[in-house]
Order: C-alpha cells, then sequence, then structure tokens
C-alpha cells in the first residue's frame, strides 16, 4: 500500500469513529417509576411545535407517557398563567424552561 491509501484509510476510521459519537445518544433515559411519581406530583405545560418541550420530552423517552401533561396549543383554556412552554406546576409553584430530572426529583421528592 502507498502513502495515499494509507491517508484515505485512516481518514474513514476518522471520520467513522468521530459519527459514532456524534450520533449515538447517550443521554440517560428517565425510568418508569421516576416518570410515574413526577406524573403524579406535577403538572407539565407543553404545546406543540415547542422545540424546548421537546427537548424535555426526550429527557423522559417512552416514559414520557407517564407524566401528567397539558398542550396548551389544544387546551388552551386550561393554561391560563402560562407564559411560556415548557412550564412545571409543583406545590403550586411553576417552574419555566426545561428542567433537569434531578430537579423535578428533588422538587417533587420523587
Amino acid at each position: 500500500m502507498n502513502k495515499k491509501n494509507w491517508w484515505t484509510i485512516g481518514i474513514i476510521i476518522v471520520v467513522l469513529i468521530f459519527s459514532y459519537f456524534t450520533l449515538t445518544n447517550d443521554a440517560p433515559v428517565t425510568d418508569e417509576e421516576v416518570a410515574k411519581c413526577l406524573g403524579d406530583n406535577s403538572v407539565l405545560y407543553t404545546q406543540l411545535g415547542c422545540h424546548a418541550c421537546e427537548t424535555q420530552q426526550e429527557m423522559f423517552g417512552d416514559n414520557y407517557q407517564f407524566l401528567n401533561k397539558i398542550d396548551c396549543f389544544y387546551d388552551k383554556e386550561k393554561c391560563v398563567g402560562i407564559e411560556a412552554t415548557p412550564t412545571w406546576l409543583i406545590d403550586g409553584e411553576k417552574y419555566r424552561g426545561v428542567q433537569s430530572v434531578e430537579k423535578l426529583k428533588e422538587l417533587t421528592g420523587c
């Protein structure tokens, strides 16, 4: 093999390694028990087309279904006083923006 072939192989290997690490989602997904507890102890106000809401949803993966959610696009009357989405309502307090699962666990006692 000549020098040019080695460079080509090296570049291909670097691209493959880079692709693997950038395309692999290593973010942990919240487990079902925590999601159910959060669903029992909070309300999540979201809205269709909200990118931050999608980010919040990704933190829960398939367990997002266990959260107590209100979509303000469809249920505007239930969202009076909600100025931004996502907003979490926990013990009468509003928490605007994407919240970490750890913070939500702390706020709800889950």
